[in-house]
């Protein structure tokens, strides 16, 4: 008998050794690898080594996928785990090239309904862990991600009109700077220097891991559920601030309906909130904002 191999172990062990991007990245990384080795074992394909893809893998994936009425933005995100697989196996023209040639079809971002979220002090309190309300404030005031608002270090991140966060906490790695723009903004940054000094949010006798774990059940038990909202409060709240008018997902104007002079502002206002979030690309404020 030959060597046996099982798919799901293998690249569980790849993940394992390369731990490229942040915590949450690799996770998801994981977790998408994880069930792409499940569906090639339903495939048939029981005796397969993780430097043994095929272009017929990858078809087997695609087809699954699509039967499964995945959106595109979620397929694309898998793609993007299976390219890093075939990347750290040398099997990069195993993969389509880009989605198209994969035949996922472009991503549309759109925005019907406002998802704001803005949480009162009586809510905060209903937390019980000082640091975590102190993180949803963070989230909150300056639009960070949850990872990003866990990790911070108010001793580093405050430089008197802006904060800095460090490439380590965001994802991508993409490391930025947001203003500071209100009374409220600053007492946010005091709580949190009180709390973490030089160190970060995360409880000295406790790692990013057990955090998250914290944070994940006390939201929950607070019937919080999932806070991006926190962020399209702080885009929309700071679109506002730079146009000088509502966005549309907060009854403002539409975009057929501005003048020309209000296009340049909203265009302007667009990609500071998009560079402040940490996106870069005008088009994903559709999310936030609406068109």
């Amino acid at each position: 008998m030959g060597i046996r191999y099982d798919i799901q172990k293998e690249l569980g062990s790849l993940c394992a050794r390369n731990k490229d991007g942040s915590f949450a990245t690799q996770a998801n990384r994981a977790n998408i690898l994880n069930q792409a080795a499940k569906v090639l074992q339903n495939a048939g394909f029981k005796n397969l080594a993780a430097t043994s893809l095929k272009p017929k893998h990858v078809d087997t994936l695609l087809s699954k996928w699509k039967a499964d009425g995945l959106s595109a933005g979620t397929m694309k995100n898998r793609m993007a785990a299976v390219r890093w697989w075939a990347e750290k196996v040398g099997k990069q023209n195993c993969v389509p090239r880009n989605n198209d040639v994969a035949g996922i079809s472009r991503r549309v971002y759109v925005g019907t309904e406002t998802k704001a979220q803005f949480l009162t002090p009586e809510v905060l309190n209903d937390l019980g862990h000082e640091r975590l309300r102190v993180s949803l404030e963070l989230e909150q005031a300056f639009g960070l991600r949850r990872e990003e608002a866990l990790k911070f270090q108010p001793g580093f991140a405050d430089k008197g009109d802006k904060i800095i966060l460090k490439g380590s906490w965001c994802k991508g790695g993409r490391e930025r700077d947001i203003p500071i723009t209100s009374d409220y903004q600053r007492q946010v940054l005091a709580k949190a220097t009180s709390l973490a000094g030089k160190g970060s949010m995360i409880p000295p006798d406790k790692n990013y891991r057990e955090w998250l774990s914290t944070y994940e059940k006390a939201t929950n038990r607070a019937g919080l559920g999932n806070l991006h909202g926190l962020r399209h409060h702080y885009a929309q709240t700071r679109f506002e601030a730079l146009a000088g008018f509502k966005c549309p997902l907060a009854g403002g104007p539409k975009s057929d309906e501005l003048t020309p002079e209000q296009r340049e502002r909203d265009l302007a206002a667009r990609m500071q909130v998009s560079a402040e979030l940490g996106h870069g690309r005008e088009h994903v404020t559709v999310v936030y904002l609406g068109r």
